[in-house]
């Protein structure tokens, strides 16, 4: 059993990973897409608007897993199964929206370590920022601007170590209660679940706005182009 926790931090540590290689390359695309949709926007309502599509689709996703308790013969061990699988779309959409919001800000996500180390710090919030804070020894006022220079590998892998054992614990408890109340029969599961999930989005959001601080007032030169016109 002594053993059990190191597991949990690397199948975690695995999962954000994976998330954020594969949303790592796609993010500009992601944010150009957005621009080319909405050429008149600013920085700030295209943060606005990455916002609004994170909430709706861990809100939804949420709610998709609440109400197979409410379908006859799927049974609890279907039901846990699909939870697990909503965590890992939970985390990519996380890292997604997390690494998109640094691209709109100028934020380089080109290092795998670095996006993992902003990823987890929004996650958690103020632990997270202490934690950036106390590894980078900058204690400025939006923390992920002390990911924005050169962050020596060494102190990012040991920032990282301990962001993944504080996020085991802090997502693991908060999540706790949304699994059981997502097993609910009869649609009750739908609600708390998409209730749940649409609570926590709100807690990131508010993250991502600490860790990042107000979008620029216009794009910059060399910011993310509008898809096609790069």
């Amino acid at each position: 059993m002594a053993d059990k926790p190191g597991r949990i931090e690397k199948s975690l540590a695995s999962l954000l990973d994976n998330a954020g290689r594969l949303q790592g390359p796609a993010v500009e695309k992601y944010v150009a897409r957005l621009r080319a949709a909405h050429p008149d926007d600013t920085p700030e309502q295209i943060v606005a608007r990455l916002e609004s599509r994170f909430l709706a689709a861990v809100t939804g996703s949420g709610g998709a897993v609440g109400a197979t308790a409410a379908v006859p013969g799927v049974g609890t061990v279907a039901s846990f199964a699909a939870i697990g699988a909503e965590s890992a779309f939970f985390l990519e959409a996380a890292a997604l929206f997390t690494l998109g919001v640094a691209a709109v800000h100028g934020v380089p996500v080109d290092d795998h370590q670095q996006r993992r180390a902003l990823v987890l710090s929004v996650v958690l919030g103020e632990a997270g920022m202490e934690i950036v804070q106390h590894a980078t020894g900058k204690r400025t006022a939006h923390w992920a601007r002390a990911l924005d220079g050169k962050v020596p590998a060494p102190v990012l892998r040991t920032m990282n170590n301990s962001l993944v054992r504080k996020f085991a614990t802090k997502y693991a408890a908060r999540r706790s209660a949304l699994v059981l109340g997502k097993l609910v029969p009869a649609g009750i599961g739908a609600a708390i679940g998409g209730a749940g999930n649409r609570a926590i989005g709100k807690s990131i959001v508010r993250n991502s706005r600490d860790a990042f601080g107000p979008a620029p007032a216009r794009w910059e030169r060399g910011a993310i182009e509008p898809e096609g016109l790069a």
